[in-house]
C-alpha cells in the first residue's frame, strides 16, 4: 500500500496551520493558559489542531486521532474562544484546489470545538492513528523560538507517514544551525521548512508556503566518519532532557563541539538533513512517559533520512501502547552506523551497565 495521499493531505494541513502558528507568534498577545500539568497552551495550538483535525477527518473519517489538547478550556472561556474562532475562520491556503483538499473551512465556533475534541482516541496496536502535536515547543514558541508542527499516520503501531513543519528553521541548509537561528525577526524571509517521510521511500524536504506544495528535495544524515566530530542537538528545557548527562555522554565520546539547543522536534528534522548528528533526550525522571505525538513523525524522518531512533537501552521506539511510550525510555537518535557507540556510552553514562 502506499501512502501518497495521506502524505500529501498531512503536508498540506500542516503547511495550512503553520499559517495560523505564525500569525500568532508574531502577535504580543497569545491567549496562553497553564494545563494542568502546568505546560503552557496557546490559542496556536487550539487553533492549528482545528485545522488539521478538520483535514483528517474529510479525507480519513474512520481513522482515529491521538492529540495533545482539548476544549475544555475553551468551552468555559467565551472570550478566548471567540478569538480563536476568529483566527481560524479566515486561514485558508492561497491555492483553492489544495485548500479544498483538506477540508476547506469550518462552519462555525461550535464546529471548531468538537474538532478539536476528536483528538481524545486512546491509541493503540491495531488500525490508523494519527498522531498530531499542533505546536511541539510551545514555551520555544513562546520565547521568540523554535517549534514545530508535528503529524504522523501510525497503523497498527508502525509509523508510516511522518510531516514537520517547522516556520523558524532556515530554509538553507547550510545556514549555521543555533537555536534561535532566524527566529527573532519579524518577517519569515528565507524561513520555514516542511520536513515528510513515507515508511520505505526516504525524507524530503521543501520550503514552507502559503498556498500549494512547492518542490521537494531529498535529505539525509550527514556522513559522520569520526564520532568525536558530531555534533549534539538537545533541547532548550531541563525539565525535559538530564543536560547534565548528555554532556557526560559528549565527554564520552570525545565530542568537543557545543551542543545545539532547539525546542520541539525540529531536533530531529536537524539531524535528518545533517544539520546536528545527534539527539538525546535522557530521563529526568524514572516514571516520565513520553508522549506519542512528541516523537512519531521524527522517528520516520531521521530513520529514512539514514539514522536510527531508539530508547536508551537501544529499543525502537514503540507507538503501539497508546498515548505514550510506555514501553520506551528516554530517546536516541544518531546515523546508523554510530547508534551503538551512543548507546553504549549513554548505558555507562546512566550506570546501565
Amino acid at each position: 500500500m502506499t501512502y501518497e495521499h495521506e502524505r500529501r493531505v498531512a503536508e498540506l494541513a500542516v503547511q495550512r496551520a503553520t499559517l495560523l502558528t505564525k500569525k500568532v507568534f508574531h502577535e504580543k498577545a497569545k491567549g496562553e493558559l497553564a494545563k494542568d500539568d502546568k505546560s503552557p497552551v496557546t490559542k496556536g495550538d487550539f487553533g492549528a489542531q482545528a485545522l488539521i483535525i478538520q483535514a483528517i477527518v474529510s479525507n480519513f473519517p474512520n481513522d482515529q486521532i491521538v492529540a495533545e489538547e482539548e476544549s475544555t478550556e475553551l468551552r468555559q472561556d467565551a472570550a478566548l474562544r471567540r478569538e480563536i474562532w476568529n483566527l481560524v475562520k479566515d486561514i485558508k491556503l492561497e491555492d483553492e484546489a489544495s485548500d479544498k483538499l483538506i477540508g476547506g473551512p469550518l462552519p462555525n465556533e461550535e464546529a471548531m470545538l468538537d474538532i478539536i475534541d476528536r483528538g481524545k482516541s486512546p491509541g493503540g496496536p491495531t488500525g490508523r492513528v494519527w498522531a498530531l502535536d499542533p505546536i511541539d515547543g510551545t514555551k520555544g514558541f513562546l520565547r521568540g523560538g523554535q517549534y514545530a508542527v508535528c503529524l504522523a499516520l501510525i497503523e497498527d503501531g508502525d509509523v508510516k507517514v511522518g510531516v514537520i513543519g517547522c516556520p523558524n528553521l532556515p530554509v538553507d541548509d547550510s545556514v549555521p544551525l543555533t537555536a534561535d537561528i532566524g527566529s527573532q525577526q519579524t518577517d519569515d524571509k528565507g524561513k520555514g521548512v516542511l520536513f515528510s517521510s513515507v515508511k520505505g521511500e526516504g525524507s524530503v524536504s521543501r520550503p514552507l508556503t502559503p498556498g500549494e506544495l512547492a518542490p521537494s528535495k531529498p535529505i539525509a544524515m550527514r556522513p559522520v566518519t569520526n564520532i568525536s566530530e558530531a555534533v549534539f542537538c538537545e533541547g532548550v528545557e531541563a525539565a525535559h532532557s538530564n543536560q547534565s548527562d548528555n554532556a557526560a555522554v559528549a565527554q564520552r565520546l570525545g565530542i568537543t563541539s557545543p551542543s545545539v539547543r532547539l525546542d520541539s522536534q525540529a531536533k530531529y528534522c536537524s539531524i535528518a538533513r545533517g544539520a546536528g548528528d545527534i539527539y538525546l533526550r535522557l530521563p529526568v525522571r524514572r516514571d516520565y512517559q513520553e508522549k506519542i505525538w512528541d516523537h512519531a513523525a521524527g522517528d520516520l524522518i531521521v530513520r529514512e533520512a539514514g539514522g536510527q531512533v531508539t530508547d536508551i537501552y537501544g529499543k525502537r521506539l514503540d507507538f503501539s501502547k497508546g498515548r505514550t511510550l510506555a514501553e520506551n525510555s528516554g530517546v536516541v537518535a544518531a546515523p546508523a552506523e554510530l547508534q551503538d557507540q551512543v548507546i553504549d556510552a549513554v548505558q555507562t553514562v546512566l550506570k546501565l551497565k
